[in-house]
């Protein structure tokens, strides 16, 4: 099939490299502008190294883009990690439609965190969703699912990289390959079911100390390595990595309880949170090392 593929980072890069691999003439790659003094994108820099044309643009909505999907005469569209809003005038123009892929079981966890709400609120199943396109946010006929587990420990990154990554990039190119023998279904989502959060940004990344253990540890490995979950610490925001869940002992919750080699302990009504990581400004650096340049001692109550 001749294919548009909208998509970015080394997710859309290996799209790419699996659609030509089956034997799919990529016609076209659309990704973001690059960042000002930035690397090139990895999808960018792989088509042009395949001499696959590329377009870069801050919006797919002007009508220069519409009359580009045109003149592809693509048979589909292939919306791989995909940031940019992709609207109907440009998904609907390649002949069989256009697909998707999405990091969650539609449904639920409609939106563009969703990995981070699914960890934020407790799951422990996720999985990845290809569906096809229409004009709502993720609620298009759904094509293939599948499933993958959320272990107690994972963060937003490492159910990324370590499940869903190779897991997403497989599932699109099975869908392409239905669709390519025409045998890809078009499943409704049951709206009884649907769930849909807002990007997780830092509103949503504030840690209270009063809530429960498991509640606080969700929201730091949710958040984790974007926004960074955070308390304050002099007027200023002091983020979470690493973290570990202590559910033993009488705490006070938001107190620093130990400070060692092994990282900050800080209180939570059933339990406490080990953190070894922290970032107060750029960089990342050692929770221990950060507790002794800037004075934070047993004793101390966060988030004031």
């Amino acid at each position: 099939m001749r294919i548009i593929l909208v998509g970015q980072a080394a997710f859309a890069e290996r799209v790419l490299d699996g659609l030509r691999g089956n034997g799919h003439d990529v016609a076209v790659v659309y990704c973001p502008p690059d960042a000002p003094g930035g690397k090139p994108d990895p999808v960018k820099a792989r088509a042009l190294a395949l001499r696959v044309p590329v377009r870069q643009y801050a919006s797919l909505k002007g009508p220069e883009v519409r009359r580009e999907f045109e003149s592809f005469n693509a048979d589909l569209g292939v919306l791989a990690y995909v940031t940019q809003i992709v609207p109907k005038s440009v998904f609907e123009i390649p002949r069989l439609g256009s697909i998707c892929f999405h990091p969650s079981l539609l449904p639920k966890y409609r939106g563009g965190s969703a990995i981070n709400w699914q960890i934020i609120k407790g799951e422990t199943e996720t999985g990845v969703s290809v569906f096809w396109v229409d004009p709502g946010i993720d609620t298009g006929p759904v094509l293939l699912q599948k499933r993958a587990p959320i272990g107690p420990d994972d963060t937003a990154g490492s159910v990324y990289y370590n499940a869903l990554f190779s897991l997403g990039v497989a599932t699109v190119l099975e869908s392409v390959e239905l669709v390519a023998a025409g045998k890809a279904p078009r499943m409704s989502q049951d709206e009884s079911m649907a769930s849909y959060d807002p990007l997780c940004r830092d509103e949503h990344a504030l840690i209270d100390w009063s809530r429960a253990v498991r509640d606080v540890y969700n929201l730091i490995r949710g958040c984790d390595p974007q926004p960074g979950a955070y308390t304050m610490f002099r007027g200023e925001k002091l983020r979470f990595y690493d973290c570990a869940a202590l559910t033993e002992g009488s705490h006070r919750s938001g107190v620093v309880e130990e400070v060692s080699g092994d990282g900050l302990v800080i209180g939570a009504p059933d339990g406490a949170i080990r953190a070894k990581r922290v970032r107060f400004g750029d960089k990342k650096i050692d929770a221990a090392v950060f507790a002794a340049a800037h004075g934070l001692e047993v004793g101390m109550r966060l988030g004031v």
